[in-house]
């Protein structure tokens, strides 16, 4: 089998995955703070993390994948002062912040499903693990780099520095962040500017708060991640992932607390981050005026788009690119995905139908071409080279189909294992089928029609009666029929 290599993010070197305790592997995603419907750039962390799951468990490793749900202290703009995310919808909406909560990890897990993303071994949440987030800050207090100030406990990342790195993951030198940092003139009650909040205390008007013993308060929103990953998989394990944007200060963050309160260095041997999207080479933004949702890139419904995509043929893009690149969005790019998916489909089902003969007058290397697949995905999971090999037998799987060459057995059940096994269980791609599901799908397609439907629902709530409508009539030119009643929306197919 060939070794695997991996872009380290920490060291800044591509190298040998050597897990620590193989075959067993430890994973850790930063998942979704649950206030809001999930945007597109959350679906291409996931998707990429989801590959590189299905991959280390096709080539036989045994995973233990952790992606937690923040559902507490990730305050506005990211900082240590103002108001929590969910709290802030939660007061806004007149409702209980877990209500908040639960609308939008169903949300997000009817959003995994239609893009075929597979559930981790375990989804813990913040508030599900107050007790072990408190237990965790004592022992950084009784470590010395932690100190509380009027109820709030914060990290002290000079005192930390003085025994171990700090800013190894994102090159930050603690001089120049303190160039950068803005002075408060004593509004912070903090030591030091660079200083980040493990536990905040809470006034009576803030609505998620447990008591502890230095007062009603919450966790900071780095903290959670520390902990659940160190509870799941041991207070050193292998990958830890998620976007780009959470190298610094979340990720940075996230070493120091688990270094802190262990005492290990290197608490995670490889760090593996996203890219961002871009849309037309601008980044993809709400501000921008370019920020698809998942609904409207498979309805059609934004200015940017000239039609809607379906859940596999957006995945297929996103794989087009690798997973630590930039990935720019285009309706030419999308058009151009849905074609060379399709393809890859039609030769798949034509390859399925072949038996194979007993002569074999083809020039097909199968096993030159199993080989550039798994060392595509070798090199960094380099899926737009797995994608670009895969085509490379599609022109012998058709031509076998049509009969102008013969296949022989042993080579069709061997190509038949390789696209099967890295088109369905590497890449995570299902054929959707012309108008509808096909074989093996119909329960994407039926998720799929599940969240549109939840969709059309919530913009009748928020009286977007266009957006509405235009749900509706979309799925009545798929043959779909809504249905309304006092207890909610239900489809049927013709």
């Amino acid at each position: 089998m060939q070794p695997l290599y991996l872009n380290n993010i920490l060291t800044k070197k591509k190298e040998l995955f050597e897990p620590l305790n193989a075959p067993h592997v430890g994973m850790y995603v930063c998942g979704p703070t649950v206030y809001s419907n999930v945007h597109l750039g959350n679906v291409r962390t996931f998707l990429s993390f989801d590959v590189i799951y299905r991959y280390l468990e096709f080539t036989g490793y045994k995973v233990r994948y952790v992606r937690n749900i923040t559902d507490v202290g990730h305050l506005i703009g990211d900082a240590d002062e103002g108001e929590d995310k969910i709290g802030k919808v939660a007061r806004l909406e007149e409702i209980e912040p877990m209500e908040v909560v639960q609308k939008y990890t169903n949300d997000f897990h009817d959003v995994m499903r239609v893009f075929n993303i597979l559930p981790p071994s375990i989804e813990p949440t913040a508030t599900g693990h107050i007790i072990e987030q408190i237990s965790f800050v004592q022992k950084i207090i009784e470590n010395g780099y932690a100190y509380e100030v009027n109820g709030s406990v914060y990290f002290s990342v000079r005192k930390f520095s003085e025994d171990y790195p700090y800013g190894e993951l994102s090159g930050r030198k603690i001089d120049e962040l303190m160039n950068n940092t803005r002075d408060l003139d004593g509004q912070s009650e903090k030591r030091d500017p660079l200083d980040f909040a493990l536990w905040k205390n809470a006034d009576e008007t803030h609505l998620m708060k447990w008591p502890s013993p230095w007062g009603n308060g919450f966790p900071g929103w780095h903290l959670e991640c520390s902990v659940m990953s160190t509870k799941y998989l041991g207070e050193q394990f292998d990958i830890h992932g998620g976007g780009m944007d959470l190298k610094f200060p979340h990720h940075e963050c996230e070493i120091a607390q688990n270094i802190g309160a262990n005492k290990k260095l290197n608490p995670i041997k490889y760090w593996l981050h996203g890219n961002m999207l871009t849309v037309n080479g601008r980044k993809m933004a709400k501000s921008e005026g370019n920020g698809f949702t998942p609904e409207e890139l498979i309805t059609g419904n934004h200015k940017l788009l000239k039609r809607g995509y379906s859940p596999m043929t957006v995945r297929f893009f996103m794989l087009m690119g690798h997973y630590a690149s930039t990935l720019d969005f285009s309706n030419e790019a999308l058009q151009a995905a849905e074609k060379g998916l399709s393809k890859l489909n039609n030769a798949v089902k034509n390859l399925n139908k072949l038996t194979g003969s007993d002569s074999d007058n083809s020039d097909v290397d199968v096993n030159s071409l199993s080989e550039k697949c798994y060392s595509a995905m070798n090199d960094d999971f380099n899926t737009p080279i797995l994608i670009a090999s895969l085509f490379e037998g599609v022109k012998a799987i058709n031509s076998a189909s049509d009969g102008r060459i013969e296949l022989g057995s042993n080579q069709i059940l061997q190509l038949k294992n390789l696209y099967n096994g890295f088109m369905k269980d590497v890449l995570g791609l299902v054929d959707e089928g012309a108008g509808g599901a096909a074989e093996g799908s119909e329960d994407l397609a039926s998720n799929l029609l599940d969240l549109l439907i939840k969709m059309r629902s919530n913009a009748k709530e928020n009286k977007d009666w266009d957006r509405a409508d235009k749900i509706r009539n979309t799925l009545s030119d798929l043959g779909v029929t809504i249905k309304d009643s006092k207890e909610g929306s239900t489809w049927s197919h013709e």
